[in-house]
């Protein structure tokens, strides 16, 4: 605007139309004006007032609504706002929307433009904003606890602390510095300021030291359906899924592309992928299929390799040799609907003294020291506490949710497969572990609920307790790793006697410390980031 204030903003907050309610809000200095040219006497700060709504251009009554006024700086933005809960259909929001966008000094707000205004006016910080967007995101209630944890200051608050403290050690060295003279100024103020700086140090290490438990949760587990052509992954997907998702046909090489479906396993999200079958081909689109099945499923956090029970054998897992790292790799025998009496009942009886031989070791584990598999016992944690029994399926999405109910399921023979931490946080070293087997119909279900079952139990034990790690994005890792590696160097050079004599370069460190923790937080030089983070906001948040 001419007069150098900021542009007044207003957007349909709420969901899309038509809904029974509309929720449009309006944040700038013009807010107030806006509310008097619908027609709007401004009402008391935060109570709701009824008003007619009229088109300025016209005097034409639009609509009767909730008026609320949010005086900045109180307000969520900082601004003034306006608020109007008016009827939720298409042409009374549009008409609402136009007469706003006739008036002067009022625009359309962007994608995120409210949250930051708010960000920049101090009503939050740069953590919260990005748990306000992961809030938004969520998908399970894990995803939503630990994205309400962050948007409430989790990481937040802690980096503040840890920033104030690293200020009164960098208080003591610049008295050291600046008053040593003095008769009044203890002598030793080097050592007490070290000792602030290896206890922030050791802190951040432990943040630090989660196993990425953060990011996962926020991302999800990853597993990858893998296996020969025609094996029967896409009916196996749409099991799990329990909806159509993937084309299954029993011609070999229908699937071409990566197909991602997302589960909600007890609260923990999970996308399971549909790979094209892996097989030596000359066709170059199924070959550039097969190059990405193997890539993704070298990528993934477990791969279920599905091979065909009626078959002539299993030829074993074909991954290349993409991603250099380990993967469990799951064994599942599917179409046993297909097999005669005879040929199934041997087949359960394989599965059955495997999984005996696999239950005998996991007790054996359990035994050693160390241990933390009472920790994921089953019914205890808050993978399980608290769910109500049943599965669901989401309306639109048609995410499976696993409730506590099937995740106790029992299995018999050899009795139910424990999947505990301890088994997946020792980087599968005993293969017998990693390499469960499954006989299973993607087609008649039969075998399906003990898959589900170890599935949420593999999450489980990736993703148990991750709701209250500190980091939840990349970007958090990379600022405390930062912080944590010029501490370290600080302690290195400075530590202990070698301190004396250097103190001007042992503050510059710890200045240099500080604007990490103000970069995280977004309270200095993040511009570069901040239109990578919001432009991912939908317009009205």
């Amino acid at each position: 605007m001419s007069d150098g204030k900021p542009a007044t903003i207003f957007a349909l907050s709420s969901g899309r139309p038509p809904a029974a309610i509309a929720v449009i809000r309006i944040s700038g200095p013009r807010a107030g004006a806006a509310l008097e040219a619908l027609g709007v006497k401004v009402p008391p700060p935060r109570q709701a007032k009824l008003a007619r709504m009229r088109d300025p251009r016209s005097g034409e009554i639009i609509d009767e609504a909730l008026a609320l006024w949010f005086p900045g700086p109180n307000s969520e933005t900082g601004e003034d706002v306006a608020e109007l809960q008016g009827h939720g259909g298409p042409a009374v929001i549009a008409a609402i929307l136009d007469a706003l966008g006739s008036i002067d000094g009022l625009r359309m707000a962007e994608p995120g433009e409210y949250t930051r205004r708010g960000f920049e006016n101090g009503k939050l910080d740069l953590t919260a904003v990005e748990g306000l967007a992961d809030l938004v995101a969520a998908e399970t209630e894990g995803q939503r606890r630990q994205a309400f944890r962050q948007m409430k200051g989790l990481l937040g608050d802690r980096a503040e602390t840890w920033r104030k403290r690293l200020i009164q050690a960098l208080a003591l060295v610049e008295a050291r510095i600046d008053f040593s003279d003095e008769a009044d100024v203890p002598e030793d103020l080097l050592g007490p300021a070290l000792a602030i700086v290896q206890e922030l140090r050791d802190e951040i290490g432990t943040a630090l030291a989660d196993g990425g438990r953060g990011e996962r949760l926020r991302e999800g587990l990853v597993v990858a359906i893998a296996g020969p052509p025609n094996a029967g992954k896409s009916t196996l997907l749409n099991r799990l899924a329990q909806r159509e998702a993937a084309i299954v046909s029993p011609h070999a090489g229908t699937t071409r592309d990566v197909i991602e479906v997302h589960l909600d396993l007890g609260g923990f999200p999970m996308t399971l992928l549909d790979t094209a079958g892996i097989r030596e081909t000359s066709d170059p689109v199924e070959m550039e299929g097969v190059r990405r099945a193997r890539a993704r499923a070298a990528a993934a956090d477990l791969v279920l390799w599905v091979t065909d029970a009626t078959g002539s054998g299993d030829p074993g897992p074909d991954l290349g040799a993409e991603g250099g790292r380990h993967v469990p790799i799951w064994r599942i025998a599917t179409k046993i609907d297909l097999l005669d009496a005879g040929s199934a009942a041997l087949l359960r009886s394989k599965e059955a003294q495997h999984r005996a031989a696999e239950a005998s070791m996991l007790r054996s584990k359990e035994r050693e020291p160390g241990s933390v598999s009472q920790n994921s016992s089953r019914g205890s944690g808050p993978a399980t506490r608290g769910r109500e029994p049943g599965r669901s399926v989401g309306p639109d999405t048609g995410t499976r949710v696993l409730r506590k109910s099937e995740s106790e399921s029992t299995e018999a023979p050899g009795g139910n497969l424990a999947i505990t931490a301890a088994n997946y946080r020792s980087e599968h070293k005993n293969p017998s572990l990693a390499e469960l087997r499954f006989t299973l119909s993607g087609q008649f279900g039969d075998g399906v609920d003990r898959l589900v079952t170890a599935l949420f139990r593999f999450a489980e034990s990736q993703l148990a307790g991750a709701e209250q790690a500190l980091v939840t994005r990349q970007r958090h890792r990379q600022s405390l790793a930062a912080v944590q590696q010029i501490l370290n160097e600080a302690l290195a050079r400075f530590g202990g006697s070698r301190g004396e004599g250097q103190e001007e370069l042992f503050a510059e460190e710890l200045r240099r410390a500080a604007v990490e923790f103000g970069r995280l937080t977004g309270r200095v030089d993040v511009e570069d980031i901040l239109d990578v983070i919001f432009r991912d906001f939908c317009i009205g948040k």
